[in-house]
């Protein structure tokens, strides 16, 4: 009886990358566990703990209403005191802004793990996009204090909550993908994103009122995917706000899919690198 020698060569996959998001249910004990580490792992030997989570957008929004409400009168008209216009702003705002520096580091930052087993790649950018919603929690029970203590009550448009924090979502996911794969070949990403986080908020309605843009310019501002999170989280929790612009609704939503889809294959396409150029 003769032996045969057979040789099993593996390669990878080639043409358009796959997304396997079944794949990343498969292994979604890693990344509760990831969640836990990095959410209790931030605060943990601090005074304050997770108090922290709502003491920053409470100090941005008594500066804001000072400079911006009282002396800029950059505020809508009517009767939307400018402290709920801008904490219902932050609220969006500041998830995304951790999210996006929480996950564009993250393959850099989880370089160890990423070397020595296999898993989705995918895990390591979701981990800062879902652990990041914990702080966004903890800041919707301050908002909701503030209702309280201000006497202006969120109407039925609040059920509407859920569809706006799934585009934040999006939003940041879609962002995030490209950072994070960028980052792994280009260092300089790490010391990118902070400035592209403050230069970002500029740019975005969470200071100014739209009525104040004019109006040649506000398609512009609505390309921004963050627009229209934060329009329509002022819309759904403010009772007094005024019904946003539906059709650059619409466009905001389309250019934040259009990101994110080109983000999943842009990832999926650079992932089989990650461990070798880390």
């Amino acid at each position: 009886m003769t032996n045969k020698n057979y040789t099993t060569e593996i390669t990878p996959p080639s043409g358009i990358p796959r997304i396997n998001l079944k794949e990343v249910w498969r292994y979604k004990d890693l990344l509760f566990m990831l969640i836990k580490r990095d959410v209790f792992g931030k605060y943990r030997q601090s005074i304050l703990g997770f108090t922290w989570a709502f003491v920053p957008p409470l100090v941005q929004m008594i500066v804001f209403t000072l400079i911006f409400g009282k002396m800029g009168n950059m505020g809508p008209s009517g009767d939307t005191p400018y402290y709920l216009f801008s904490f219902a702003a932050l609220l969006p705002w500041n998830y995304f802004s951790k999210a996006m520096n929480s996950s564009g580091n993250s393959l850099i930052s989880g370089k160890g793990l990423l070397t020595k087993v296999y898993f989705p790649r995918l895990i390591l950018p979701l981990t800062g996009v879902l652990g990041s919603l914990v702080d966004f929690a903890i800041g919707f029970v301050a908002l909701m204090i503030l209702f309280l203590i201000s006497g202006v009550y969120p109407s039925m448009k609040i059920l509407t909550l859920p569809a706006f924090l799934l585009l934040a979502i999006i939003s940041v996911s879609a962002v995030s993908l490209w950072l994070t794969s960028l980052s792994v070949k280009y260092r300089d990403v790490k010391f990118i994103i902070p400035f592209l986080v403050q230069v970002w908020m500029f740019v975005t309605p969470v200071i100014f009122s739209l009525e104040k843009v004019p109006e040649k310019y506000k398609l512009l501002v609505w390309l921004n995917p963050m627009c229209g999170v934060v329009e329509g989280f002022r819309w759904c929790l403010i009772s007094t706000y005024d019904t946003p612009n539906w059709g650059y609704m619409g466009i905001s939503l389309v250019i934040t899919l259009l990101v994110l889809i080109s983000g999943l294959f842009y990832f999926k396409y650079t992932e089989n690198t990650f461990a070798d150029i880390i």
